[in-house]
């Protein structure tokens, strides 16, 4: 079974589509470990990992 989506623009795909923030509950395009997604390196750290980077 395929799954298609269509979006009017990158933001609206990313809202619809993107994993959340374990730490604050935003839409997020990266950082995961394990499984488990964060918005950035702070909210890592704030759940206790410490092996993530922020990159630019």
């Amino acid at each position: 079974m395929k799954f298609v989506f269509v979006a009017d623009s990158y933001e609206c795909a990313i809202h619809a589509l993107a994993p959340t923030c374990k730490h604050r509950g935003t839409r997020i395009v990266r950082h995961e470990k394990s499984g488990t997604y964060y918005c950035c390196d702070h909210c890592a750290q704030k759940e206790g990992l410490t092996d993530l980077r922020d990159r630019v």
